[in-house]
């Protein structure tokens, strides 16, 4: 186990490293999504509220 310790740790390291990077990326992603999701779902209820004020 000693002859490879440092050999995991680098390893280990770079996987935490890496796999911190994917979570932040996914983390902006769903930011972003729950953004636009907003946005349209204010713009479809314009809509709405366009269509019941429109005359018949």
């Amino acid at each position: 186990m000693r002859e490879f310790e440092d050999l995991l740790r680098e390893e280990f390291e770079h996987y935490l490293s890496e796999v911190t990077l994917y979570f932040r990326c996914i983390d902006a992603e769903r930011a972003r999504a729950w953004r636009e999701a907003a946005e349209v779902t204010a713009q479809y209820g314009a809509f709405l509220e366009a269509l019941r004020r429109a005359p018949p």
